[in-house]
């Protein structure tokens, strides 16, 4: 763990905090996503129905990389805003602008996960659309993905070794550094440090799949299934999220789940905590009912919405992957 002193920048608010709306990237090139590209749009769009909540939710805005996907998001979800704004893949979570909590919103150097994937716009688009909402951006010189960190609103955070000391990201840049940066940008004063995230994740260890505030000083992280490839990484994070003082529940993981022959990081942590729903990513696993139940029981005020992920998933991510909160 690491302790900063008390920062000038207030920290990002608590995803369960009010949102003024959310940004939710749209499957927009067929080259990417070739036969998964139709069913992972209706994933999409059932996702965006789901926060949206028939109006008790919050404004969605279906961000879409040209005027193609643009018409395909307004007739399968006319409820939502579409903005058309060139980017390479859907992440959003990453690429996106993070909006601190005066308002404000910090852009940082993105580099395609470690170089794995260049594709044009993705660089740009958290400036971009920071300044559709007319927000005050600030630039910040090193390399961070929004779903490499999770916050409960107070300074603290938690994530991964595996990611943010990777050497692909910020290979100058030491653990204290970082935590120093951290402090600085996003007002995280107190960085709890995990080892590994999950195998095969394709973003080094995202802690969105591992590791979910769901109050303060509070995370959520999963329990291992039958065979489950990652039951020594869930181990690791309980031992260190413990050894930090926070207050632990486990959720049910889904176990060891398998794409065109190979093990894929599914993970019903990548839940989205809307104003109205938490939306959970379901695989067809026999944990899958599970899994909602349990998140539930953590949102009492809110309707936990268990939805299907299988063909997003194909992509690297799920729901929190493909959305940014905008906090009201």
């Amino acid at each position: 763990m690491t302790t900063a002193s008390a920062p000038t920048t207030p920290p990002p608010p608590a995803e369960w905090a009010p949102h003024k709306a959310v940004w939710i990237g749209f499957p927009s090139h067929p080259e990417l996503w070739v036969e998964d590209l139709a069913p992972a749009r209706a994933e999409v769009a059932a996702f965006a129905r789901a926060v949206h909540a028939e109006g008790r939710g919050e404004t969605v805005i279906l961000v879409c990389a040209n005027a193609e996907s643009a018409a395909a998001a307004a007739a399968l979800a006319p409820f939502a805003q579409v903005e058309v704004q060139p980017f390479g893949d859907i992440w959003l979570r990453d690429t996106g602008p993070i909006l601190i909590g005066d308002g404000q919103a910090r852009d940082f150097d993105f580099n395609g996960w470690g170089g794995k994937y260049d594709l044009p716009g993705d660089d740009t688009i958290g400036m971009r659309l920071a300044q559709t909402q007319g927000r005050k951006v600030g630039y910040c010189n090193w390399v961070l993905e929004g779903g490499a960190i999770d916050g409960d609103g107070t300074g603290t955070v938690v994530t991964t070794e595996q990611c943010l000391l990777n050497a692909n990201r910020n290979p100058t840049l030491t653990r204290d550094q970082i935590a120093a940066r951290l402090a600085e940008d996003l007002g995280l004063t107190r960085v709890v440090w995990l080892g590994d995230g999950l195998l095969n994740d394709h973003t080094d260890g995202h802690v969105d799949n591992l590791a979910r505030f769901v109050g303060e000083g509070r995370v959520a992280i999963p329990e291992a299934a039958e065979n489950d490839p990652n039951w020594q990484v869930y181990q690791a994070a309980h031992r260190a999220l413990t050894a930090a003082g926070l207050e632990v529940v486990t959720l049910p993981s889904p176990g060891r789940v398998i794409r065109d022959d190979e093990i894929v990081p599914a993970s019903y942590m990548n839940f989205y905590i809307g104003n109205a729903a938490v939306v959970v990513p379901l695989y067809g696993a026999e944990n899958d009912d599970a899994a909602v139940a349990a998140v539930q029981a953590l949102f009492p005020d809110r309707q936990a919405v268990g939805q299907r992920a299988d063909h997003i998933l194909t992509g690297g991510g799920s729901f929190h992957c493909i959305s940014q909160q905008i906090p009201a």
